[in-house]
């Protein structure tokens, strides 16, 4: 039988609007992630892999897929815990040729799915250690929860599956005067574009249907997506992987970039953002925040959480540039200069 103690946080955390919790073990007892709502979004977002957090004054890696941290002698749970008869909204996604796509999803560039999340979250129910088949236009797949992946039964193409929950904003939250998701959500992030000479331009809902609040809750929503907005007579895509905007018209295409606003604090529990730094002409270090790079240090942070040993690409001043995680490395593309790069952390 659960203690008083742990039966009442659990109410008082229910009460609060928050069905779930993140908590470490060192083997003998489980505690509970102060702020766990920053882990809670990222979790959320299908493209995720994991995230870094300080813990009890050490750092601690997150595998989101495995539910594993880098640290043999710590574990790590998430709990959820709704009214009865509630259930959690989770989402089922499918890795394509370059994003993550949710089944029955309108931005993925599958056909017709005969299958949505939801139905995908039936069969898991019934059996999350089993397999069934669907079929998308003329082609069969098969899903394999117990390897996590998605087989076209004809080509044998195989792909990777991740079952998260959908991130909910309450109003409760949003009102403490504790950390709560709205740091994330409203008002914790600038969304620019790259205007004309160079200069960066604020969305503005009285322009266009969106503002920075709305962009930043589309991105929380889905961060590898796209999203239609219009500026007076002219149709404009928003793509949130490339951080780029392009006129649907006449195909002309301008950098993004979220940048974290000055007013906004940083999460006491993960600690200070690191910093991001090229070094430039003369051997002088610079950080990816001034105003003529498409990228922001949070920027590069966030996509090198997802994947370490991988790549981005982004624009600045006309040029395009990948900066190379494993390596450490900024290539200009069309120069094939390269540069290094420096992660700083405090």
């Amino acid at each position: 039988m659960e203690n008083a103690d742990e039966m009442n946080h659990w109410q008082e955390t229910a009460v609060n609007g928050k069905h779930y919790e993140w908590q470490l073990s060192n083997g003998h007892l489980w505690l509970p992630i102060d702020n766990d709502h920053v882990i809670e979004t990222h979790y959320c977002q299908p493209g995720a892999k994991g995230i870094t957090i300080n813990f009890k004054h050490m750092k601690v890696v997150i595998d989101f897929d495995k539910l594993l941290t880098q640290n043999v002698d710590l574990k790590v749970q998430r709990l959820s815990f709704l009214p009865q008869g509630q259930t959690e909204d989770v989402g089922w996604y499918f890795r394509d040729d370059q994003l993550w796509s949710e089944f029955g999803s309108q931005i993925s560039n599958m056909q017709s799915s005969s299958i949505s999340s939801g139905d995908v979250e039936r069969q898991f129910t019934l059996n999350p250690r089993g397999s069934f088949n669907f079929t998308v236009g003329s082609s069969s797949y098969s899903l394999d929860f117990s390897t996590m992946t998605q087989t076209n039964c004809v080509t044998g193409l195989r792909r990777n599956l991740r079952r998260r929950p959908k991130f909910t904003f309450n109003a409760e939250s949003r009102s403490s005067t504790s950390a709560s998701s709205s740091q994330l959500t409203d008002g914790g992030y600038r969304w620019e574009f790259m205007g004309e000479e160079g200069i960066w331009t604020e969305y503005n809902a009285h322009v266009c249907s969106f503002d920075s609040t709305a962009l930043e809750r589309q991105y929380q929503l889905n961060p590898q997506g796209q999203l239609p907005f219009k500026i007076r007579r002219f149709s404009y895509t928003l793509n949130f992987s490339s951080m780029s905007q392009v006129n649907d018209t006449i195909g002309t295409r301008r950098a993004v970039r979220r940048t974290a606003d000055s007013g906004s604090q940083q999460d006491s529990s993960l600690g200070t953002s690191p910093r991001w730094q090229f070094q430039d002409i003369g051997g002088i270090w610079k950080e990816y925040s001034n105003s003529k790079s498409s990228i922001s240090s949070q920027d590069i942070e966030r996509q090198y959480q997802q994947t370490p040993s991988g790549s981005m690409k982004f624009t600045a001043n006309r040029f395009s540039y990948e900066l190379n995680f494993s390596a450490m490395t900024q290539k200009n593309m069309s120069t094939t200069t390269t540069r290094s790069v420096r992660r700083l952390t405090q």
